[in-house]
């Protein structure tokens, strides 16, 4: 049986199903578990979480005379430590996200084709030209200041064979989006740009077969897939062209916090903050995006599966990262309280869990409604998302139409 409690009531032997609010409040990045210490209970009700959800059939039970909290007590909680969390970000340039949508799918294309060729230098082992590489970040980071969720939702839907190439596009324009909530100068933002469009460009060492391959790899063509950071940070190093940081981002983005990533097994604070940023950058690009061995995740499905994945993230940069896409980011499903299906079409500067959702289809009566997009952020107390939805399992073939318009 489950218990909506206070922290305040939170005790050493009560087992927690979940913390109410975001994950990103809470000292702990695992779901689940049964609170055996008291360090473990002081650092709980240090955060900013009001309430949590506690399993009695696994642990101990509150006592009688201990008032519950109700479920509109914990959404106005959730809400209000979100409000409290959310940093400042740069200030756009008044340019909708419609407008950039359209701007974005011209920047994609030059994109993809500078790239393609950058890349193609490289795999036929010619000498690199970046000039072209500098005034695409340029590009890119000009569009991500215009609207910072036009360009990096619309790279993530590329096809399976054009993987490598807008991957580099998409993680060069996280990297500039998670650079600026991070406050670092427009100079590092601009290297951390450069750094997330060269960083895998040592797949081009790894043959089209391995590297497009549909099936599961054998021990060695994984060991090659593995080689990549390596053989990109020499094809780099022998440019002489660029900083050491794009070289340690290259080499260092499959690096994780405990140690358990490559090339080097490196730990903690050994790895480079901007290495760390390509890490979550890399990860969520390539988990949302259509591979050839499997379909991308949902975005909001992805960032609440990479939040359990102990171990792999600096904490805080994924913080940012999550207030910079957003917990709901643009392109995923959601259901709302009122029982409407709709799609994210943008964030909202003052909420994370407020975004503008195009609603289309009634989960109650399983039937499509007239398209609709709501402002949740003006509609607190009387709608709001409760879900994350697959589209997979509703049928669902053109979601991304909804807010691409196109």
């Amino acid at each position: 049986m489950l218990k909506c409690i206070a922290v305040t009531d939170l005790c050493v032997g009560m087992f927690i199903h979940e913390f109410c609010g975001a994950w990103m409040d809470h000292p702990f990045w695992k779901a689940k578990f049964l609170l055996k210490s008291e360090k473990d209970l002081q650092r709980i009700r240090a955060s900013s979480i009001g309430q949590l959800w506690i399993d009695v059939s696994k642990g101990l039970d509150v006592a009688e005379d201990t008032l519950s909290v109700s479920p509109e007590d914990v959404a106005a909680a959730a809400e209000a430590s979100l409000l409290a969390a959310v940093q400042s970000r740069p200030a756009r340039l008044g340019v909708t996200m419609e407008d950039e949508l359209q701007r974005a799918v011209k920047l994609c294309a030059n994109s993809k084709a500078a790239v393609v060729s950058m890349f193609a230098d490289a795999r036929m082992g010619q000498a690199l030209q970046f000039e072209r590489a500098g005034e695409l970040v340029e590009e890119i980071s000009d569009s991500v200041l215009r609207h910072p969720h036009a360009l990096i939702s619309l790279a993530r839907l590329k096809n399976a064979d054009e993987y490598t190439y807008m991957h580099s596009v998409a993680v060069c324009a996280l990297m500039i989006a998670l650079a600026r909530q991070l406050g670092l100068s427009e100079a590092l933002v601009r290297e951390a740009g450069l750094a997330g469009l060269l960083h895998d460009i040592g797949k081009m060492a790894i043959p089209d077969a391995v590297l497009n391959k549909p099936g599961k790899l054998t021990d060695s063509e994984f060991a090659t897939v593995r080689d990549h950071p390596v053989a990109g940070s020499h094809m780099l190093l022998e440019s002489k062209q660029l900083s050491a940081l794009v070289l340690d981002v290259c080499l260092h983005h499959h690096e994780k916090m405990d140690g358990s990533g490559y090339p080097h097994r490196l730990a903690g604070e050994q790895i480079s903050l901007y290495a760390r940023m390509a890490a979550v950058c890399d990860v969520y690009d390539a988990v949302t995006s259509n591979r050839a061995y499997k379909p991308g995740w949902d975005p909001a499905e992805s960032i609440r599966k990479m939040a359990e994945w102990k171990g792999h993230f600096d904490p805080e940069v994924f913080q940012a990262f999550v207030k910079t896409v957003g917990i709901y980011p643009v392109g995923s499903l959601v259901r709302l309280q009122s029982g409407r299906i709709g799609v994210v079409m943008e964030q909202q500067a003052g909420s994370l869990l407020a975004p503008k959702v195009k609603v289309f289809f009634s989960a109650k009566s399983k039937t499509p409604i007239p398209q609709e997009t709501l402002d949740l952020a003006r509609l607190v107390g009387r709608d709001r998302i409760v879900a994350r939805e697959s589209a997979a399992d509703w049928g669902f073939q053109h979601v991304n139409q909804l807010w691409t318009g196109f």
